[in-house]
């Protein structure tokens, strides 16, 4: 229909118009709720508004390029220009990547005060950018310890490297690696994609993993993409980031093995504490790729690991690089002029966090405690109509399938976007997509239908989350979503564009 015959009917009566008006705008409201590429999403034209995530980098101020935001950094944004602050006990965070960093029950106490008076004036000087030897030695006893009790090749304070948090451990490393092919896996871990925009000496090659077989990575896949493409390196994290899958027992053995043909593996193992293991005897387990090393100084396994995740200090920003000596000696000239190395204070605090007893009593209190989050948040979503096909093993994420929703809310931006005029955050899916042009069009990202909903924060603030999605389920049956860049109202003759959407 046309304005031509809208004016016709017009002439006709004032009611027959009336009732044709209606059903045009419906008709065009439903052609712009199927939205076929980015350019028709407002959601999507945000994200390209935000500083760095243009197709084309811009300068706007010379010789400076933006390198844009991680994924939790924009939806923090975002959030935060909906109304979000931290602390607002109206507010739900299911995107921050961070656990609760409270008591649990059964947990030891958490540290509240630190005495400086018992390391004398030296703890106000700078540390090694290696880090202090004491921590180092008490990182590679606690890999000794839970993986390598029966080896006769063990970790020592050479093999470690303490570093301001995992991004700078993650940097360090990919400083020191050479013009080569990088191997890794979507989805993953956001901030990956900007370390691989800004080390262009790392050819990223990219391999997608699918959900018919839960994400699992297949080794003789990745052998041959070895073999074919000349990779030298692999970096993924493990348990996975965002999927809530691990790569453990044989298979985590086989990808150890795999490193000894000339490639370097690179693993991020923040989450090795957050196991759900159905077997009660099986509580307490962890898992690392130290346990299959042969070699401590010669085979190419790197793994980085702190106290972020699995001890809850999110704010400590102390974590560790663990690998052959020759390997950390580069990772800590790199943090010389890289970051300078980790807080001298919060390392020696860190010393009693990993006495073998009061590790075993956190890691057996957050299984349970994050578990019942997980069984909660997944019967919740169940009840709501968005039941998870494939629940998370490990991590406190759950990455969330859209595509059984209508459009446009089937499309992560869109609806995170509606979340947060419901006082809630998650992740859209499309930054575990790894993209480091960011040239691809978001609607053809692998990732385009989820949304990472973390269970990391209290139960309180779960609940208000899972309630959240329930209201944008409900709104959405009763009143269009349109996130479309061109309101359809443009098209209807005398229709106010300003106030459609």
């Amino acid at each position: 229909m046309t304005s031509i015959d809208v004016q016709q009917i017009l002439e006709n009566g004032h009611e027959a118009a009336s009732n044709a008006l209606n059903a045009f705008t419906e008709q065009l409201s439903s052609l712009e709720a199927k939205m076929s590429s980015e350019v028709d999403s407002e959601a999507h034209q945000i994200l390209r508004s935000y500083a760095g995530n243009t197709k084309d980098k811009e300068e706007a101020i010379p010789g400076i390029v933006h390198p844009g935001a991680t994924g939790v950094i924009y939806c923090t944004d975002r959030a935060q220009a909906n109304g979000f602050s931290y602390g607002n006990p109206e507010w739900a965070n299911m995107g921050q990547g961070a656990p609760e960093t409270g008591d649990l029950p059964e947990g030891p106490p958490r540290l509240h005060n630190i005495d400086l008076s018992q390391w004398g004036d030296g703890v106000n000087e700078y540390a090694p950018t290696t880090g202090v030897k004491e921590l180092r030695q008490a990182v590679a006893d606690y890999y000794n310890r839970l993986y390598r009790q029966d080896k006769a090749s063990q970790y020592t304070a050479e093999n470690v490297c303490i570093t301001p948090g995992g991004r700078a451990g993650m940097t360090r490393v990919a400083a020191v690696i050479g013009e080569v092919y990088c191997g890794y896996q979507v989805p993953e871990y956001t901030t990956y994609s900007e370390m691989l925009s800004v080390f262009k000496k790392l050819v990223p090659v990219p391999s997608a993993l699918s959900a018919t077989d839960k994400y699992k990575l297949h080794v003789d896949t990745l052998k041959k993409e070895i073999q074919d493409l000349s990779l030298g390196v692999i970096v993924a994290s493990n348990p996975r980031n965002p999927t809530g899958q691990s790569i453990a027992g044989k298979d985590l053995e086989e990808l150890v093995h795999l490193s000894r043909d000339k490639v370097t593996l690179v693993m991020d193992e923040f989450y090795s504490w957050y196991q759900y293991p159905d077997d009660p005897k099986d509580l307490g387990k962890t898992l690392s790729a130290a346990e299959y090393v042969e070699d401590v100084d010669e085979d190419p396994v790197i793994i980085i690991n702190g106290l972020t995740k699995g001890w809850r200090l999110p704010g400590w920003r102390v974590a560790w690089v663990v690998g052959p000596r020759s390997v950390i000696s580069a990772v800590s000239q790199s943090g010389s002029f890289l970051d300078g190395g980790a807080s001298h204070v919060l390392q020696m605090a860190a010393l009693p966090l990993l006495e073998p007893e009061r590790v075993k009593q956190d890691i057996i209190s957050l299984q349970k405690a994050f578990r019942e989050k997980r069984d909660y948040a997944l019967m919740r979503l169940k009840k709501i109509g968005l039941e998870v096909k494939i629940p998370p093993q490990a991590t406190f994420y759950i990455w969330l399938d859209l595509s059984g929703l209508e459009e446009p809310i089937n499309n992560g931006l869109v609806f995170f976007e509606e979340l947060l005029k419901e006082k809630a955050i998650c992740v859209p899916g499309i930054f575990f997509d790894i993209n480091p042009a960011k040239r691809r069009d978001l609607f053809h990202s692998p990732c385009h239908h989820f949304v990472r909903l973390s269970f990391g924060p209290p139960r309180d603030q779960l609940e208000k989350g899972m309630d959240a999605i329930e209201r944008v389920l409900a709104k959405h049956k009763h009143s269009a979503h349109l996130m479309g860049k061109k309101s359809a109202s443009r098209l209807i003759p005398g229709a106010n564009p300003h106030t459609s959407k």
